[in-house]
């Protein structure tokens, strides 16, 4: 028995069974981590002492309990686990991979977190990401970029970056991200691994470092849409600390994952054949849409008119919160705190403090969404972009409601890009989200499954497609995606 090569259910029923025991499993993961987390940029922070900690708290818990009684209040007993760094902790730091925040300690856990600890997952480590979960491809954390696991050479997806690569690298069986506009699947796609962003409000966002306080959310990667799915059931549910998380009845969608959907029909938008999309990347969706025909599926074309509209308002929401959100890091109640001299006052300590703390690439949105909300700008910008985002959630529905059980579009227009080759070009980089922005403007959920391969410059690298379903229907959206998943092998293959 090998722990570096097992999933999130492996794992479970390994400890469960005692055929190994938490410790071990945790020892094994931190090893890998040990060899890969330097060289692919993976970690802001190893927790290595408290994982042995919290692995061995684990083995004492099950040591005390039945069998049943374990797999009841121990469902993810010894799961090792990274946790993307603007997700508070109450051990180790919490730093959103921002100089903004390096020395900051947490003085509670997110509730996300606290509930996979509760149920007797490990964590390894804080996830590296692109700072205050603002980027697209890893590259923006003042740790240093992280590499994709694939062809190091290349971005591994943003901004949950390392939450993605240490699954793919198999340096741990699952992840937590978080998605803003796609930040938890995009890298899924390029990494070759499952990540699902759950309808708004489903997971609690207490304790995530806001950037846009309406979009944000809290999902799983992993190896498998079962893994997958295993995590979605310990985190999700209503939080009296967060007034945005839905009262809905818990998810147990792992009990159904492998339950075929009957008469599943698809719908796949015009606008997902886009000129934009790279030829392998367009060949790999083509063949995935066929996949869904050999399992039965109904596939139906769709419009989705202002789905191309998405991309600008998003950018426009999204900076305009960050803007609000982050305007707390101030050098006076939060963050980092410039040195003054004798002669400067107050807007220097402002300027200089958030000069010093925040990376190009939180600054450039920090004014851009403070432009849009300015007085002459307001109505222009930020009413109208909130008028599209309500045309963008009405051209979803009515998909559902002619209906579709999901809709299929590619997870990213392209494989994943060399390192450096799309920072100088901001527009480039953004149009990187043009497919998953509208699931966050519309609060649905999405999950990115790995669909092929695409050949490029000699290397393979991976290539996904994202299922979208209407709001709280994570259940058949997970047994479409796993259909999909156990047709097609690609997410079988690990980084060479």
């Amino acid at each position: 028995m090998n722990p570096e090569t097992m999933g999130v259910v492996e794992v479970r029923e390994a400890v469960l069974s005692r055929r190994v025991t938490a410790r071990e499993v945790a020892k094994a993961a931190l090893g890998r981590l040990a060899a890969h987390a330097d060289r692919l940029g993976l970690l802001t922070q190893p927790l290595t002492d408290r994982a042995l900690e919290q692995a061995a708290e684990v083995d004492s818990r099950l040591a005390s309990q039945s069998g049943d009684e374990a797999r009841s209040r121990l469902p993810l007993a010894g799961v090792p686990i990274v946790v993307k760094d603007n997700l508070c902790t109450s051990f180790g730091r919490t730093t959103c991979a921002s100089r903004m925040l390096e020395g900051y300690e947490s003085p509670y856990s997110a509730t996300a977190v606290a509930r996979l600890l509760e149920r007797g997952a490990v964590v390894l480590g804080k996830a590296n990401l692109d700072e205050f979960a603002m980027g697209s491809s890893g590259e923006h954390s003042a740790l240093g970029p992280t590499r994709n696991p694939w062809d190091p050479s290349r971005v591994p997806g943003g901004s949950s970056s390392g939450s993605a690569a240490a699954v793919a690298a198999r340096c741990a069986a699952a992840a937590l991200g978080s998605d803003t506009g796609g930040s938890i699947r995009q890298p899924a796609g390029h990494c070759g691994v499952v990540g699902l962003k759950p309808t708004y409000g489903r997971v609690s966002r207490y304790g995530l470092v806001a950037f846009a306080s309406s979009l944000d959310q809290v999902g799983p990667l992993a190896r498998s849409v079962e893994d997958a799915a295993a995590i979605l059931d310990a985190i999700s549910g209503v939080d009296p600390h967060d007034a945005t998380s839905a009262d809905r009845p818990h998810t147990d969608t792992l009990a159904s994952i492998g339950t075929p959907v009957e008469g599943l029909t698809l719908g796949v938008p015009r606008q997902a054949r886009g000129p934009g999309n790279h030829p392998q990347t367009a060949r790999v969706f083509e063949q995935a849409v066929e996949t869904f025909r050999g399992l039965g599926a109904r596939v139906v074309d769709v419009d989705l008119p202002t789905i191309e509209h998405a991309i600008a308002a998003y950018y426009i929401v999204a900076t305009a919160e960050a803007s609000s959100n982050l305007a707390r890091f101030d050098g006076v109640r939060y963050g980092r705190r410039a040195a003054l001299g004798p002669d400067d006052g107050l807007d220097d300590l402002y300027s200089r403090s958030r000069s010093e703390g925040f990376g190009p690439e939180v600054r450039r949105r920090i004014m851009l969404g403070t432009h849009v909300l300015s007085s002459g700008y307001y109505q222009a910008y930020y009413a109208t972009a909130l008028k599209a985002r309500r045309l963008v959630q009405r051209d979803f529905d009515r998909c559902f409601a002619a209906g579709c059980h999901a809709v299929l579009m590619p997870s990213s227009p392209g494989p994943a890009f060399r390192l450096g080759e799309k920072t100088s070009d901001p527009l480039a980089m953004y149009l990187e989200d043009v497919y998953t922005v509208g699931v966050n403007l519309a609060g649905l959920p999405g999950v990115s499954v790995p669909a092929g391969f695409a050949r490029v410059d000699g290397v393979e690298l991976p290539v996904g497609v994202q299922l979208i379903a209407r709001a709280f229907d994570e259940g058949t959206l997970l047994r479409a995606a796993r259909m999909f998943e156990l047709a097609n092998p690609a997410g079988r293959r690990a980084p060479p």
